[in-house]
């Protein structure tokens, strides 16, 4: 149970004064302004979402992202761009939530605004009221003070003057005085007649005033109660928002772990394999050889390419040109 209470706490001992009343109004108009600034920011907000989202469904649409590849890391790669435009999506509809959430705060604001100015109308009336009757009370005070003072002096001339005033100069004192005396009896019936109706209107302007804090008090209650439940419903939106793409990047995940190293070899060998058989080294030929041999025999022990072949032994025959080597030079004789 709350102890403080706007009616308990907003009063001024000047009648005429509306600081306290005042003090509620600016209270509720700057949070009324508040909740303005959540509504624009909820907007704001909104518009990035959804840039965001379009942004991230453009990319997953034309960018590439390992288009070549093959088997099971192409799925996982497929399952990758799918999900990241679900996310995009996603965020796109978090936007339209957000507007969503954004004119409600707009239509609630509205509601208050709305109701807070009947109210508002009614005590606009009663101070303007009340003011202007305790002006006219403090102008019949004064009129009647004044009276009063008339009076006292028009007695005090009479007593003054008793004995040294002629009957006639008498006569004029005694009807100045009753003169005096009928014009404060005047002021001063009007003077109580002033008073009570101001006492009838700070009445009423004291229940009304008590109803307004009442009302004002309900509002805030309501104000500050819908304005937290929307700043934590706007909470559990975001972190719904992330559950939801966690759940879209666990699936890249699993597809990740279904992704083999070994099947995406097998598969690309087996896609793109261009024969099981390597070319046969190049065997050093000599020249005379192969003219004496049309035909070549390829030798069966490969002979590596970065040595020179052994030169053959000379064989010749009488009447045959000579072969003899000088220095490692092979050498004709004719």
């Amino acid at each position: 149970m709350r102890e403080a209470r706007f009616r308990d706490h907003f009063w001024s001992t000047d009648l005429t004064s509306t600081v306290g009343y005042d003090s509620i109004i600016q209270h509720l108009n700057d949070g009324r302004k508040n909740c303005k600034e959540f509504e624009d920011f909820l907007k704001e907000r909104a518009i990035i979402e959804e840039k965001y989202g379009k942004e991230l469904i453009n990319l997953s649409k034309k960018k590439p992202c390992g288009q070549t590849e093959l088997n099971t890391l192409k799925r996982s790669l497929d399952v990758f761009k799918q999900q990241i435009d679900n996310v995009g999506q996603g965020h796109i509809q978090l936007a339209q939530t957000l507007r969503e959430e954004a004119k409600k705060m707009e239509e609630f604001r509205e509601k208050q605004k709305l109701h807070r100015k009947k109210i508002e109308l009614i005590m606009e009336a009663i101070h303007k009221n009340r003011n202007l009757q305790y002006k006219k009370t403090m102008e019949a005070k004064r009129l009647y003070e004044q009276r009063c003072r008339d009076k006292d002096e028009a007695e005090q001339a009479v007593h003054r003057n008793a004995n040294v005033v002629t009957q006639k100069q008498q006569e004029k004192l005694f009807l100045k005085l009753a003169q005096a005396k009928s014009s404060l009896e005047d002021s001063d019936r009007s003077y109580q007649q002033s008073v009570t109706t101001l006492e009838k209107i700070r009445e009423e302007w004291q229940k009304e005033h008590v109803k307004a804090c009442e009302f004002f008090e309900t509002q805030e209650c309501e104000r500050i109660n819908y304005f937290r439940n929307a700043l934590w419903l706007h909470v559990n939106q975001l972190s719904q928002d992330c559950v939801q793409n966690d759940e879209k990047y666990e699936e890249i995940r699993q597809s990740l772990e279904l992704c083999s190293i070994e099947k995406d070899i097998d598969f690309f060998v087996n896609l793109r394999k261009t024969g099981s058989l390597a070319p046969a080294p190049v065997v050093y030929e000599n020249y005379y050889n192969t003219q004496r041999n049309p035909t070549p025999v390829r030798s069966p022990v490969p002979v590596p390419v970065s040595r020179r072949a052994p030169l053959p032994t000379p064989t010749s025959a009488p009447g045959e040109p000579d072969y003899a080597t000088v220095d490692g030079y092979s050498l004709i004789h004719h």
